[in-house]
Parts: structure tokens; sequence; C-alpha cells
């Protein structure tokens, strides 16, 4: 694989994670969606199938990575590191894309960013959040608990990645994709409780720059103070994982 083939197939796969899965984020939380209130459940899944569609749209072009943890998990078990420079620059600008698309495609969703409440003095406008459809939120914030949680999870997802390479019939038969896409639904809906799940450092950092620069009404913080815990943890699970792997396997 050339590296202008990995920069563009990085891009591409990324960005339609991202849009799924801001998407289904965006779906659930903001005000006038057919989707609001739907469910942990349904963000699960959307996150799958963004995997799903991205990783098969990137697979000819770089083998799909869409995540720096798996690539560093990958560069740790093989030794070849001459290309994860192509492989992250191509997943950040990625997911900063598929963020922004996932914007528009709710702009006037976002443009109608208050939700109305009761008050003794009438009804009152107060903003959504919008955070959580970028980025990872703790649902309790301690970061020695988030970090551990962001490593684990990771670690959870990268190792049988790594595996699912040794089960000769899942190439073959092209399910690999399909099955690491229910595997992240599987984490999301096992471990995605504490932190929401980032178990990727490109999925979380793009679009939470793309959050603070983006024009929406009362949004919020971008809460930059917690922006490393979603970065570093998934890279140090995704070098465990390649670790454990090179060794075990």
């Amino acid at each position: 694989m050339s590296n202008g083939d990995i920069f563009v197939g990085e891009i591409i796969g990324t960005a339609i994670l991202i849009l799924f899965g801001a998407g289904v984020c965006a779906a659930v939380t903001l005000r006038y969606s057919k989707a609001r209130a739907a469910g942990w459940v349904v963000i699960a899944f959307g996150w799958g199938f963004g995997v799903l569609a991205g990783a098969y749209t990137a697979a000819p072009l770089s083998g799909g990575h869409l995540n720096p943890a798996v690539t560093i998990g990958i560069a740790v078990d093989t030794g070849k590191w001459d290309k994860v420079w192509v492989y992250l620059l191509g997943q950040i600008v990625g997911a900063m894309l598929g963020a922004v698309l996932a914007y528009l495609v709710y702009l006037a969703q976002f443009q109608a960013n208050v939700r109305k409440t009761g008050t003794t003095e009438g009804t009152a406008d107060e903003p959504v959040p919008t955070l959580g459809i970028f980025s990872t939120i703790p649902e309790i914030r301690n970061p020695v608990a988030n970090l551990i949680t962001e490593i684990i999870a990771t670690v959870a997802l990268v190792l049988p990645v790594l595996a699912f390479g040794l089960t000769k019939g899942l190439g073959e038969s092209g399910t690999t994709v399909l099955i690491v896409s229910l595997l992240v639904v599987g984490i999301g809906l096992s471990l995605g409780g504490p932190t929401g799940y980032a178990i990727n450092p490109a999925r979380d950092l793009g679009p939470r720059v793309v959050h603070t620069f983006l024009p929406i009404p009362n949004k919020g913080t971008s809460d930059w103070g917690y922006a490393w815990i979603p970065v570093v943890g998934p890279l140090i699970g995704g070098a465990l994982a390649g670790l454990l792997y090179n060794v075990a396997f």
C-alpha cells in the first residue's frame, strides 16, 4: 500500500466512522430529532455500524485501521513503524471531516440548540449540551479511573482485532470487519458506561477540535482538561495489546 492510498483510505474510512458515530449521538441528543432520547443501545449500534461502513470502505486502500490504537498495536506487534505517521494523520483528518459532516446533517437541530423547561415564571430556554455528540465525557470525573477504563477497553478492542487475523476463515469470507463491528457494539454495551468508550484517539480528538471551532449556539465547553485521557488511554491500551499478542500468539 502506498502512502497516498493509506492516507486517502484512512481519511475516507474514518470520516464515515465519525459521520455515523457523531450522527447517532446527535440523533439521540438534539431537540427536534426524530430519534431523540432513543438511548444507549441505539448509540452503541450506531457506532458499530460506523465501523462496519468505514472499515469496509477503507479496506482496499489502507486496510481500514481507522484508529491510532489499532495502528500502534499492529506496529508494536510487527515492528513496522515506517507508515504509522501516514495512518495517524489520515485518521485525524478523517475524524475532523466526519465531525463536520455530522454537524451539517443536523445543522437545523444545532441551530435550534435549546431545551424547553417549565419554571415558576413560565417556559424558559436551556441549551442542550453538545460536546457529548462529538467527544467523550466521563460519567464520574476521576482521571485515574477514567484512564484505566480507556486502557482496558482498548485492549479489549485491539487484542481481538489482532487475533482475528489468525482466523483463516474470517479472512477468506470477508467477515472480519463485520465481527470487529459487533465487537465495538459489545464494548459500548459492556464497557462504555464510565467514560463513553473513546477507545480511539482520533475519534475523540478530531471531533473535539471541530467542536471548539464550530458556530454552535450555546454549545458549552469543549473540556480540554479531560481531552488527554481519551488519547493517552487508548494509545497505552493499543501498545499493551500489541505486546500481549506478540508474546502470547
